[in-house]
């Protein structure tokens, strides 16, 4: 399939709404990180200085209902400093004072609706709601890649009235569009992921999907230790999902790229201790916990990722917020960023961890939907890619 993108789009005169990520943190009613505001910039510029009305739209946290301390003003204040010009905030997602004000607006102006999550009818894709939203404009962009993978109204409602020949994606979805695509249709070879994170239920699925695809799967994390018990290893008192190890098994005894585990790790008597006492070898002894890949396994991950011509990274190699257990997900992380290979680290924790460390600007993308790239990874059709024909 295909798309276009925001650019492609005729939008002089025409009122676009535009699904955006402005889920930012607050504090004390203070935005304490305005990343995914100054990442959106380049998609409203590109309506406004066409002289289309950009209709902004997003959530906030997880209201139930309204929510006083998750209304949108003070994004839409930022986003005023950012753009140099005004962002109209109004106090509501749909109803006449809202359409009024879009029919007033002037070329070239924005305009950012109230927190869609404020609406019930937001998530779940009620109709009526979703007719309201694209009866405020006649053109649809999407550039919120960490909501693709739901079919909420303003994601796939509104293009359904709108019509994919009015509908595009964003910058920022459209760079996602192509890195994933980099990665699972045409990769240079070899393609190497690496998978980690604490739960090996969420990950099985992908497992699967990329056995078939890529050339080696390079595995950490709490989710390790259900591998290695299903091969028999003793792994202590580390974190294991027991409904899981069949299939585990079954995965580590079926043809497709070879599953690689640890074969050490840095291990304490307990989850909140910092001690990462290392292992001599795979095997963890009794009433103890692995919390991250050991010494050696770091080496032989980190050549393997050397020679790689395609890297796709999600979740952690162990505990990585905590100092003691933070050098298997670093080193990693090092030698991805040193590689030659493009480079894609799949969002959530691993882009928390690039970022944390310093590396997000030496690796080829960093995704801003962990979600939405995990069920990318795993074959599954994202709603808000195929409401754009993409």
């Amino acid at each position: 399939m295909s798309w276009q993108t925001v650019d492609q789009l005729d939008v002089a005169g025409q009122a676009v709404l535009v699904r955006l990520d402005l889920n930012v943190p607050l504090e004390n009613g203070a935005i304490t990180d305005d990343l995914r505001i100054r990442a959106a910039l380049p998609t409203v510029t590109s309506i406004v200085e066409r002289d289309g009305i950009a209709v902004c739209m997003s959530h906030l946290g997880r209201p139930k209902g309204v929510d006083e301390a998750l209304r949108l003003a003070p994004v839409a204040a930022r986003m005023s400093e950012l753009l140099g010009k005004p962002v109209t905030a109004l106090s509501e997602t749909i109803g006449d004072s809202v359409a009024k004000a879009v029919a007033e607006a002037a070329p070239g102006s924005v305009l950012l609706l109230e927190n869609l999550r404020f609406d019930p009818g937001e998530k779940a894709n009620d109709a009526a709601f979703g007719s309201a939203l694209a009866a405020l404009g006649t053109r649809y962009v999407n550039d919120a890649f960490g909501t693709a993978h739901r079919a909420h109204a303003s994601v796939v409602g509104i293009p359904a009235v709108v019509g994919r020949e009015h509908s595009a994606a964003g910058f920022l979805l459209g760079k996602e569009l192509e890195a994933f695509g980099r990665v699972l249709k045409d990769p240079a070879r070899p393609l190497i992921a690496i998978l980690g994170g604490a739960k090996v239920s969420d990950k099985l699925a992908v497992v699967r999907h990329l056995r078939e695809r890529v050339d080696a799967i390079l595995v950490g994390g709490a989710m390790a230790y259900t591998f290695l018990a299903a091969k028999g290893v003793a792994v202590g008192s580390s974190r294991v999902e027991s409904d899981f190890i069949d299939e585990c098994k079954s995965l580590l005894e079926s043809e497709g790229a070879p599953i690689h585990l640890p074969s050490d790790h840095l291990t304490a008597t307990a989850f909140e201790s910092d001690e990462a006492a290392p292992t001599t070898g795979e095997a963890i002894g009794e009433g103890r916990m692995g919390l991250d890949i050991g010494p050696a396994t770091i080496e032989r991950y980190a050549a393997l990722i050397a020679d790689a011509g395609t890297i796709v990274w999600n979740g952690p190699m162990g505990v990585f917020e905590r100092e003691a257990y933070s050098r298997g997900t670093r080193r990693v992380a090092e030698a991805v960023a040193a590689s030659k290979a493009y480079s894609v680290i799949g969002g959530g924790d691993s882009a928390a961890a690039v970022a944390r460390f310093g590396l997000a600007d030496q690796v080829s993308h960093v995704s801003t939907g962990g979600g939405a790239s995990l069920e990318l990874l795993e074959g599954k059709a994202l709603p808000g890619l195929t409401a754009l024909g993409a």
